[in-house]
């Protein structure tokens, strides 16, 4: 299944010049799973979850410091919240029942899925948006923004994406949301938590290697944001062979992790001094690390009597929800005012759109 990898992506060169910043709803309904939630949303800034909300508390909960502001500001966001979380919650409920209808479903597990946000180019002030959606795990529909058109994944979608490309109203709606509207709604969130959301912490870098065949890694842990630039270099030369990237994973204290991976199988170890791991992060220098046997913790030798494991990536995942998620979608929401960027500061999540119309 595609997944939209692009929102968190490791990008190897060099240059670390601007932040894509970008706020996020993920939406999760499910039934037949007696021990998950049939209906959860998360919002998201920049990869931080800010606000949650799941079908067994019924409540609107918000995860960081910063939001406090919004509510002395606005007395009635959490209620405004709840109360948009509870009806999308009943959408979906209907929402699946009409699903294994057009795909000739009788009970099972089953997992709808909504996803729509924007994002925000801090340098040339440029903005992008998305709206995905999908179905027990797979690709139903989504927004080509470009286009400004809904592209059906499976036959099954079709009739759908043919009556929402029939209103012009909601296309254009759509286009000024991910353009302006939630773009200024991202900005006032980073402003509320500036000190959280555009701090940067500087990694802390590590040769790592688990027995003498295995390829050196370099481990970078302990960054923010999570646009890094980790590479292995040669003389100089940035390694585009011999190397395995991995990918962005998040700590548990909000902080990220990467390794990159180098194959030395071939290359002599008179030959190692050569080579030197590089981590490029905004607003620090360029933290460079040569290969020395010296500097490498291990798993197989003993240092000062206390043997050194490696250390591994650790995925926290941030949201029960997203725990089945292969591809995060987006559902279309009702027509709502547009009149001003506040309108979605107070209304944190657009209502969802039955699809009872045209999957009955």
């Amino acid at each position: 299944m595609k997944a939209l990898t692009g929102l968190l992506l490791l990008v190897f060169g060099h240059g670390v010049s601007s932040v894509l910043h970008s706020k996020q709803y993920f939406y999760t309904g499910s039934s037949g799973l007696s021990t998950f939630p049939e209906f959860v949303a998360v919002g998201m800034v920049d990869g931080v979850q800010f606000e949650y909300y799941d079908s067994n508390t019924q409540r609107e909960v918000l995860k960081q410091d910063w939001m406090e502001q919004a509510i002395r500001e606005d007395h009635d966001y959490q209620a405004r919240g709840t109360g948009i979380a509870q009806g999308d919650q009943q959408v979906f409920k209907a929402d699946i029942v009409h699903l294994k209808k057009i795909f000739n479903q009788i009970g099972g597990i089953h997992i709808y899925q909504w996803m729509y946000g924007c994002e925000w180019d801090d340098e040339d002030d440029s903005t992008d948006g998305y709206e995905q959606y999908g179905y027990d795990g797979e690709d139903f529909i989504s927004l080509d923004l470009k286009t400004l058109t809904w592209v059906a994944a499976v036959p099954q979608a079709v009739p759908i994406t043919q009556s929402w490309n029939e209103d012009e109203a909601d296309l254009q709606y759509l286009k000024y949301y991910h353009t302006k509207e939630c773009v200024g709604v991202l900005k006032t969130a980073l402003f509320y938590g500036k000190n959280t959301l555009q701090r940067t912490d500087r990694p802390r870098v590590s040769l790592l290697q688990r027995s003498p065949s295995s390829p050196v890694v370099c481990h970078a842990t302990g960054f923010y944001p999570d646009r890094v630039v980790v590479f292995w270099r040669r003389d100089g030369q940035e390694l585009h062979e011999q190397v395995d990237p991995g990918e962005v994973l998040p700590n548990h204290d909000g902080t990220f992790q990467v390794s990159v991976d180098l194959n030395l199988t071939a290359v002599p170890q008179e030959d190692w001094g050569r080579y030197e791991c590089v981590v490029q992060l905004r607003g620090i220098e360029d933290i460079s690390t040569p290969l020395d046997p010296a500097l490498i913790r291990t798993n197989w030798e003993v240092q000062s009597g206390l043997t050194i494991p490696i250390i591994i990536g650790l995925l926290v995942l941030l949201l029960a929800a997203a725990a089945a998620v292969g591809v995060f979608v987006y559902q279309k929401r009702n027509g709502s005012d547009t009149s001003s960027e506040n309108t979605e500061e107070q209304n944190p999540a657009p209502e969802a759109q039955p699809l009872t119309t045209v999957c009955s």
